[in-house]
This record gives structure tokens, C-alpha cells and sequence, in this order.
């Protein structure tokens, strides 16, 4: 028995290793400390919530609404904007007395001045430590060739340009915070599928947000970026589907002519199963992603919230170009004076 042990011992050693085996156990061992590290790292929070400011604009979205909500309870000092002030008082009647709210249009430079000038009163020289940026014009959307320049303004000046503005104008006062950027994009920033300035607005606050996060660390500034799903099915649908009819009504006839009837009758079933299919009515994961980049000491650079944003967008964006498009044609239909029927593969499902 002695001797068998001898042996055992003898083939556990080290000195029996082989340098591949060696080098295996080496990364294995670096690899899950990396994992506990990063864990420990990833639950450290911030103190003192009830001395820190947050503004969040879109509070009169169901995902800014429900934020300002949760952080006013949380003992946040909240700055709510609000499109009107109906939604502001609202959202007073619910809430402590600590929050504050402010109307603001992100489309009117005068509108955002007056929302910077009373968060810089109500901050009182404490700084900013929270920007949260949900607010957000989605529509209209439709065949490119439908649309106007005007309409791609009504989406980028509120979704981009609007949200670049209030973010330059009030990071003198992150800074002095040392606070953090939290920017809400929808995940189909991911893959463009349907015409119109949603897409681009997504695709420039991605942009936006990875260029502002190098730029400003330095100053201890912290910038992350909400990925979420759809929300709100019912209401999206029903938006969507009168701007596309309005689209439709307005159009040329030698442009409606190319397209024909049937196409627009089957695109607005196309468009609302898309909705339907790919919208989350479970808002608390985006919330909880908010949550987490505002108490976070390190929070993340980027938060998935929702099947979609975590696979399906994320997996069309790295998919060949033939196949995301193959997956396309298959949901949308085809124009009658393209001569080719209309597909409607994944219309019903």
C-alpha cells in the first residue's frame, strides 16, 4: 500500500507536469481570478445617495417615469423633465417632495438653457452626479423614399442632437461631480431595417457616448450605454401605424402607384407583428441596468436589457449582410412594380 501511494504522490508532483500542463492550469487559475475579481469589483456601490443629484430627461416615458419613481425612493435628489408641465405635476403627486421637476423640449435650445440653469440652481455648487438620458422620438418610420427631410428632423433633433446638446451643457457640472453619463438606446441602434431617423439617432448615441466616455475620464466622469428591447407594444403600434398612414396619404401618385395597395395593407401588418413579436413588457430589466450604472462604483460600459438586445440584434449586427437581409425581405413585402410578389413569410407568425 506504501508503494502505491509512493507512486500517486510521484505522478501528482509538479516536477511530473509537462510544460503544457503547466501553462493550462496557469490560465485556468488567471482566468477565474479575473471572474472573482471583476464579481467583487462589479457590487461595489456608492454611498451618501440622499446628498447626490440625478436629471433625467424623458420623464414623461414609461421608462423615465418609472426611474425617477424608483430613484426618488431610493432617496436620490431627482430632477425630473417633463415634455408638459401636466405630466410634470403628474409625476409630483406621486413622488416625495425632495423631487423637482422642469419642462423641457429637447428639439428648442431656449428650452434646454432654462432646463440647465434651474439644475444648476437646484445643485446648489454640488454638481451633477447623475445624467440619465431617456427621452426619445421614434417615429415616423417607413420606405425611404417616403419621406421628407423634415422628417428625419423630428426624430434627430430630439433623439441626437437634442440629447448631445443638454449633455455638452451640463458637463461642467458632472465634472465637478465626478459624476456619470447614462445614455437609454434602443437595441435596434444594432441594425437598420426600416427607413427613417430612429435608426440614426441610436446609431449616433452610440457614437456619441463611446467618444464622450474616452474623452471625459480623465476627469472621473463615467459613461454608460442601456440597451434595451421594445416597450410599450400597444402604444408604439398604434403611433407608428398612423404616421404611416399619413405617409402613405400624402405620397405622389406616381410613387404610391410603384408601391401599390396591397404593399401598404401588408406593410403595416409586417410592421406591427415586428412590434408585437419583438416587445418586452417586463421594464424591469432596464431599470435595474439604470441602477446598477448609477450606484455602481465601476459600472459597465454597456448593459443588455432583453432577449433582443442581448441576442438578436447583437447577432444580425455580426451576421453577413446576405443573411440579415434574406431575413428582411422575408418580413417586409415587395413593391408591386419591383414584379415580385409579396412574401409575407413571417407576416403571421
Amino acid at each position: 500500500m506504501s508503494t502505491w501511494r509512493y507512486l500517486l504522490s510521484l505522478q501528482m508532483s509538479p516536477q511530473n507536469l509537462s510544460f503544457s500542463d503547466s501553462l493550462h492550469i496557469v490560465i485556468l487559475a488567471s482566468v477565474l481570478s479575473l471572474i472573482i475579481y471583476w464579481l467583487i469589483r462589479d457590487h461595489h456601490r456608492v454611498r451618501d445617495w440622499s446628498e447626490k443629484y440625478v436629471f433625467i430627461t424623458g420623464c414623461d416615458t414609461r421608462l423615465g417615469n418609472a426611474l425617477a419613481k424608483w430613484l426618488d425612493k431610493r432617496g436620490f435628489c431627482v430632477i425630473a423633465a417633463c415634455a408638459t408641465e401636466e405630466e410634470g405635476q403628474e409625476l409630483l403627486s406621486c413622488s416625495s417632495l425632495s423631487l423637482k421637476t422642469v419642462n423641457l423640449d429637447l428639439a428648442d435650445s431656449s428650452s434646454i438653457s432654462r432646463a440647465v440653469v434651474f439644475v444648476t440652481e437646484e445643485t446648489a455648487g454640488k454638481g451633477l452626479f447623475g445624467l440619465v438620458n431617456t427621452a426619445e422620438g421614434t417615429t415616423p418610420a417607413a420606405p425611404i423614399d417616403w419621406l421628407r427631410i423634415d422628417d428625419f428632423h423630428s426624430v434627430l433633433d430630439i433623439n441626437l442632437l437634442g440629447l448631445i446638446e443638454i449633455t455638452l451643457r451640463l458637463l461642467p457640472l458632472l465634472k465637478k461631480a465626478e459624476g456619470r453619463v447614462v445614455n437609454l438606446i434602443n437595441a435596434k441602434g444594432f441594425m437598420a431595417f426600416v427607413g427613417g431617423g430612429y435608426n440614426l439617432s441610436k446609431w449616433g448615441m452610440e457614437s456619441f457616448s463611446d467618444i464622450l466616455r474616452r474623452d471625459i475620464q480623465h476627469f472621473g466622469v463615467k459613461v454608460s450605454i442601456v440597451e434595451h428591447s421594445f416597450f410599450n407594444a400597444k402604444v408604439n403600434s398604434s403611433i407608428m401605424e398612423r404616421d404611416l398612414r399619413r405617409l402613405w396619404n400624402r405620397l405622389p401618385n406616381d410613387i404610391r402607384d410603384s408601391y401599390g395597395e396591397k404593399y401598404f395593407s401588408e406593410y403595416r401588418k409586417a410592421q406591427r407583428s415586428s412590434v408585437k413579436r419583438l416587445c418586452n413588457s417586463d421594464i424591469s430589466k432596464v431599470i435595474k441596468c439604470m441602477e446598477h450604472a448609477l450606484l455602481a462604483k465601476y459600472p459597465r460600459t454597456r448593459y443588455g436589457a432583453g432577449w433582443d438586445a442581448k441576442f438578436f440584434w447583437l447577432f444580425l449586427y455580426y451576421a453577413p449582410s446576405c443573411l440579415s437581409d434574406m431575413l428582411f425581405h422575408m418580413m417586409f413585402p415587395a413593391p408591386a412594380a419591383s414584379g415580385s410578389s409579396v412574401p409575407g413569410v413571417l407576416i403571421n407568425i
